[in-house]
């Protein structure tokens, strides 16, 4: 019996949703990643690299420690993996990351601009700035420092500059919903930032009490 079954299962489920729906680009595509912390070790299940997501089955998701040594998996694990490890051992919080090249989301990527709070609802679930990570080459060590650093401000939502976006959460549901939001709020305030009309982002007093909130 595979013990790690069940999140694999769960990876390529999420996946699969995600590259349907248009995150990952197309349906042929292996761009971006998922991936979900084993409770209480330092274990991470995740995409392999170069595989096409509608073609997975459970055996193909790597399993690998916090310092990339493989312990289940015949190919070799997303370039990003190391990324992802750095994000769980950052954030104790944090239990499944979906890196997508979502559509809306990757305009603000291009223009290296944040996404501000708009929604209340949504800044609960995803903190009150989506912020920038700023641009490293996929796969290095600049890169894993960039996310590292600035996914210490304790959201659950990035965009990474000329790349896509970042999206965390406790387990990979809410950070499969984390991604939708995201989507959301970027659809939505790029097509208000066409209109050339001032944008309402929530009240201080809001993100204030948003911020304690999510504290």
């Amino acid at each position: 019996m595979d013990p790690y079954l069940k999140p694999r299962e769960d990876v390529i489920q999420c996946c699969q949703w995600l590259c349907q729906h248009g995150y990952f680009g197309s349906l042929l595509s292996a761009g971006g990643n998922v991936s979900v912390r084993l409770p209480d070790e330092p274990v991470l299940v995740i995409t392999p690299s170069g595989k096409p997501y509608m073609d997975l089955v459970p055996d193909e998701i790597c399993v690998v420690d916090f310092d990339l040594n493989p312990i289940a998996g015949e190919l070799a694990p997303s370039i990003e993996t190391a990324m992802h490890a750095g994000i769980y051992r950052t954030r104790d919080d944090v239990g499944a990351v979906v890196h997508t090249h979502q559509p809306h989301a990757s305009v603000f990527a291009l223009i290296n601009q944040p996404i501000p709070a708009l929604f209340d609802e949504v800044a609960l679930s995803i903190g009150e700035t989506v912020a920038v990570v700023p641009y490293a080459l996929s796969g290095t060590p600049e890169l894993v420092e960039n996310v590292r650093q600035t996914v210490t401000n304790g959201c659950n939502c990035f965009i990474m500059q000329n790349h896509g976006a970042l999206n965390l959460g406790k387990n990979l549901e809410k950070a499969w919903k984390n991604a939708e939001l995201l989507e959301k709020s970027a659809q939505v305030y790029c097509q208000a930032l066409t209109t050339g009309k001032p944008v309402t982002t929530l009240p201080v007093e809001t993100v204030e009490l948003v911020r304690q909130l999510r504290k």
